[in-house]
């Protein structure tokens, strides 16, 4: 995808940062009153929704839409001339899946997210909810910008950039342990004066992850090599969830089965689990925050370079590149883990991370015995 040059952005980074951005979301704000709501449920509406996106997914793979011309939604005319441009230059040919991948995206989110009762500002969540949403909002004010970090999915990088931007680190580079809390603001930290402010006038951004890739990478990093984990989830875990193991003192917690772990998951309450596997819905509030670039992990190091340039970056500051230590979650991975979950665990599992799937249209796993047996 060609972008615009850093220079370019950084003119218009403070000025019409919604109407600039390659993903506008403008969530459609009922006039009704919004209704507070802890544990929010699709609709029926929401519903359907979920199906018309699967269904388009459908489309785009079988590669039915690659000739129709996306229409364009109220609003983004610049947008869609950004993207046009974009097909135009690609030095890698044209991408229509990932535009219309994109465009399903943004039309999902501001569909459900007009609905009465889904939030329509931080400040009409629940007093958890929005303590979660703003302990996860980081904010540089030099170059105008929020970014709402997810765990497992490239925040470490992410937060390496926010510390070189900020002064605080030389080079994203650095072989240093990243410590997670120094040398960054969050919003929580604000006055909400100040808050609103940034919200209304700051770049905001965000990344996810097909939510089992993600669930299955939090997994097998916390349980497999992280021991402050074992031992305050893990043993906890296999005392609960294995037989004959309730009273076991001598539990590590180093050796909890993907079943387990799920298993563990469906009794949690998704706004009081821990961030790396609390939905990305529950982290970044997206009804109540309207976002103007959602990047994926799947496509990471094009969509990092977009949103370096849109905040104007110096052009030495790059996206870091993965560890080499970093194991990924291969299809192949995921598939074996997913095919061996009994079925029932995870037709259960799937309704906390629905709203992952639907908003960030992402299609749900196929685990069928067919699909399974390959």
């Amino acid at each position: 995808m060609m972008l615009p040059r850093r220079q370019d952005y950084g003119k218009r980074r403070s000025d019409g940062v919604r109407s600039s951005s390659v993903i506008n979301f403008r969530s459609a704000v009922s006039s009704g009153s919004v209704r507070r709501s802890s544990a929010v449920l699709p609709s029926v509406l929401t519903f359907l929704v979920i199906v018309a996106s699967g269904g388009l997914l459908l489309m785009i793979e079988k590669g039915m839409l690659n000739s129709m011309e996306t229409p364009s939604p109220r609003g983004s005319a610049r947008r869609l001339e950004l993207s046009s441009e974009t097909r135009k230059h690609s030095p890698d040919g044209v991408d229509v899946d990932s535009q219309i991948l994109q465009e399903i995206r943004n039309r999902t989110i501001r569909t459900m997210c007009s609905q009465k009762n889904m939030p329509h500002s931080i400040w009409s969540l629940s007093p958890l909810q929005r303590k979660t949403v703003l302990q996860h909002i980081l904010v540089n004010d030099k170059y105008r910008f929020l970014y709402c970090y997810v765990p497992k999915v490239a925040c470490s990088n992410w937060k390496r950039v926010l510390k070189v931007l900020s002064g605080a680190l030389e080079s994203v580079d650095v072989n240093i342990k990243m410590d997670h809390r120094s040398d960054l603001l969050f919003l929580s930290s604000l006055k909400p004066e100040e808050i609103r402010y940034r919200l209304k006038h700051y770049f905001k951004f965000m990344f996810v992850r097909e939510p089992m890739e993600r669930l299955l990478s939090a997994y097998r990093n916390k349980f497999g090599e992280i021991e402050s984990y074992q031992k305050k989830y893990g043993a906890e875990i296999v005392k609960r969830y294995r037989k004959g193991h309730a009273k076991d003192v001598s539990v590590t917690g180093d050796d909890v089965t993907f079943g387990e772990f799920v298993r563990y998951l469906l009794d949690e309450d998704v706004e009081r689990m821990n961030e790396h596997w609390m939905p990305v819905y529950n982290l970044c509030q997206p009804c109540a925050v309207s976002y103007n670039f959602i990047g994926s992990y799947e496509h990471l190091e094009r969509d990092s370079e977009y949103v370096l340039q849109r905040i104007g970056a110096p052009a030495f500051v790059h996206f870091p590149e993965r560890q080499t230590w970093y194991k990924p979650v291969t299809t192949q991975t995921l598939h074996y883990y997913l095919c061996t979950l009994p079925q029932k665990l995870l037709r259960e599992l799937l309704p906390k991370y629905i709203l992952d799937f639907s908003l960030f249209a992402y299609t749900l796993p196929n685990t069928t015995t067919e699909h399974c047996r390959h």
